[in-house]
């Protein structure tokens, strides 16, 4: 039976609460965000995110040093797989607002491209492999 090294990670959320003087809550936010120093931050394991796949080798202890594998979608961190697709699903709906008359090539093509674009979406939601991998994200 063949061996296969799979690195994996999750998000641990690191914070810290400061207190910053400013006029506005926007500008207070803008200062907060612009706040390099982290000396006082804190863990909090308990809301880290899921566990995903970052890279698949074959082999044993073989991370790094053969060519990465490709693994399937449903095994990638469903927050990129996401934001990945919104773009997607944000270019469609642009093109298919603007829907010139019905039977148009273009109108079917933009069509059968959003079916695709909805079972991918649907696939994410449900933590599945996109239905045709190796499709766009």
């Amino acid at each position: 039976m063949p061996f296969f090294t799979i690195e994996t990670t999750y998000h641990l959320p690191i914070y810290r609460q400061r207190t910053y003087e400013a006029e506005t809550l926007d500008q207070a936010c803008d200062l907060a965000i612009a706040d390099e120093g982290w000396d006082d931050n804190r863990s909090d394991v308990e809301t880290s995110g899921d566990t995903y796949v970052t890279g698949a080798w074959e082999g044993r202890d073989a991370a790094y040093s053969g060519p990465r594998l490709a693994f399937p979608s449903r095994f990638g961190e469903q927050v990129q797989r996401k934001a990945g697709h919104f773009e997607l699903l944000l270019g469609l709906l642009k093109i298919l607002i603007h829907v010139p008359e019905e039977g148009s090539m273009d109108v079917e093509l933009w069509r059968r491209r959003a079916d695709v674009a909805i079972a991918k979406a649907e696939a994410i939601l449900a933590g599945e492999n996109d239905p045709i991998e190796g499709a766009a994200s």
